[in-house]
């Protein structure tokens, strides 16, 4: 729980943002990171990998609109992250 509040502090636009893309981004990759280490120790968990994928497609979905609407946004998150654009 503290990784979540500390991971929307680090990210938030405002005061009470808990909700927008550049949030929901930092913490679909804080899970998918930690879920990552899961299925490289448990090969055979393929219940644990459809949601990884389907957390993948989100966290793209997400980048995609971020690039369409505010690419300076985009870009900062994917810095910040260290994802690839």
């Amino acid at each position: 729980m503290e990784a979540k509040t500390k991971t929307i502090e680090s990210f938030k636009l405002h005061e009470k943002d808990t909700g927008s893309a550049d949030v929901q981004i930092a913490l679909l990759t804080e899970r998918i990171n930690h879920l990552t280490g899961h299925l490289q120790a448990s090969k055979k968990d393929h219940s644990s990998r459809r949601g990884l994928l389907m957390m993948v497609s989100q966290r793209r979905r997400l980048l995609d609109y971020l690039h369409d609407t505010d690419l300076a946004r985009y870009q900062a998150v994917t810095k910040k992250l260290k994802l690839r654009h």
